[in-house]
């Protein structure tokens, strides 16, 4: 997080429709690499993978951890079809993640955890605003840029899309 800060109040560029999908493991067991590990892994490949392709929606994400025993990563797409055709993607890294995650799971009897929550967030139903922060967030994934340019208040910048 070598990022410097941008000095004032910011708010995330985008204003139309987002979908953040949010997705995370919970190691249950740290003496049990072989069950959490390749889950650790595969994230990173998928992240690159999807980082690299500007048609697929992905506009960037946010690694971020809750404790010693969670790790999770925000997510932020263009539409949840993008979201959707990536999951299902037979060419793509997630496939075959997710077809080893499965085998895992049912092998490590619930060494680790995995969850993940998709919102489709409609034009006008978002704002953010960073004050003294470098880039982060849907900032981070769509840009940012001066409060005033979507109105001082949340509740302007909700109504604003």
């Amino acid at each position: 997080m070598g990022a410097k800060p941008i000095p004032g109040r910011m708010t995330a560029r985008r204003a139309d429709a987002v979908t953040v999908f949010l997705i995370g493991m919970r190691i249950n067991n740290f003496l049990a690499p072989r069950s959490w590990w390749p889950v650790f892994r595969a994230m990173p490949r998928m992240l690159k993978e999807l980082s690299r392709d500007e048609r697929s929606g992905f506009m960037g994400y946010q690694l971020l951890f809750g404790g010693p025993r969670l790790i999770y990563v925000v997510q932020y797409w263009a539409s949840k079809e993008q979201l959707l055709a990536y999951a299902g993607d037979r060419d793509g890294s997630h496939r075959p993640a997710w077809a080893a995650f499965n085998r895992r799971m049912r092998e490590g009897k619930g060494k680790v955890g995995f969850w993940h929550e998709t919102y489709a967030v409609p034009a006008g139903a978002h704002e953010a605003v960073y004050i003294n922060m470098p880039e982060f967030g849907l900032g981070r994934a769509g840009g940012v840029v001066p409060v005033a340019h979507r109105g001082e208040r949340a509740a302007d910048r909700l109504r604003a899309a």
